[in-house]
């Protein structure tokens, strides 16, 4: 795949779906099942705007609930082709037994904030369901962001996130109660609209506009590419976009942002009524597209 430096109109953005044994159903397929009907054009089913793989250490892993799923690559060939993806996606359930055995997902979340951190140009999302913000706690991704998780495991998330920043000697983490999801380091905007489908013009009204005059090579510089690239490399994780999502059903809410900004606000609208939920909003921090 060739490299991309954010999403093409007609290219869908590459989601990986990274299980575990154990996992929690619910916090799989709600997610899957809002990114499968996001359509550029929702009456052209070759506008399909999210394209979904699954990762897992067997070609085979089971859910909590007995539900067992195939996966499409082993996470040997997911880190070998880790470029190619534009989403992470980090589910609950059984997260004691992967901090202890520090098994994946731990290390596919370490390697693609790396991959961040090195291109910064790149725009990447990092996002969690339910406990699976505990994982990426233990992972040091967390540090100094914003975070949340299921309400009934907000302690031991709470503790997780502490032993991680005391560990790597980094920021704590911001833990927020009460959110359907949190979402930190939002993407600047790279190029201008027409030639980058990730930019919403709706944010724009509490920015300062630039002095330059329209049309000037200073109005343009003051746009330009440079200077983006240049902010979101100064960013937590050279601008890796992380969500954090609450408990369980909460990861459909989080899918449907993720689908406003990848895609556009009417579509993440229009997932939502065609499977009748309910999108309840979450918290932005420091952001621009709010």
């Amino acid at each position: 795949m060739a490299h991309k430096s954010s999403a093409v109109a007609d290219e869908p953005i590459e989601v990986l779906f990274a299980l575990h044994p154990k996992f929690d159903l619910l916090d799989f397929a709600g997610p899957l099942e809002i990114l499968e009907w996001a359509r550029r054009d929702k009456d052209d089913e070759s506008t399909k705007a999210f394209d979904c793989t699954i990762a897992a250490a067997e070609p085979k892993v089971i859910s909590e609930q007995g539900v067992v799923v195939g996966a499409q690559i082993t996470y040997k060939e997911a880190h070998e082709r880790l470029n190619d993806f534009d989403v992470l996606i980090v589910v609950g359930g059984n997260h004691d037994a992967i901090l202890k055995e520090k098994s994946e997902p731990i290390p596919i979340i370490e390697a693609f904030a790396e991959l961040q951190r090195n291109d910064y140009t790149r725009e990447r999302t990092l996002m969690s369901v339910c406990t699976g913000s505990i994982i990426l706690a233990e992972a040091g991704i967390l540090a100094g962001l914003s975070a949340t998780t299921h309400p009934d495991y907000m302690t031991k998330f709470e503790i997780v996130c502490s032993n991680a920043a005391q560990r790597d000697l980094q920021e704590r983490t911001d833990v927020v109660e009460d959110a359907r999801y949190v979402v930190n380091n939002l993407r600047f905007d790279l190029g201008d609209e027409d030639e980058n489908p990730y930019i919403r013009r709706k944010s724009d009204a509490g920015r300062r506009p630039s002095a330059a005059r329209k049309g000037s090579i200073s109005f343009k510089g003051s746009n330009g590419r440079r200077e983006s690239i240049a902010r979101r490399a100064a960013m937590r994780l050279g601008g890796l976009r992380v969500i954090t999502a609450g408990g369980i059903s909460a990861g459909q809410d989080a899918a449907l942002y993720l689908v406003s900004i990848l895609v556009d606000e009417d579509t993440a609208n229009e997932v939502a009524r065609f499977t009748q939920h309910e999108w309840v909003k979450g918290t932005v921090v420091d952001g621009l597209d709010v």
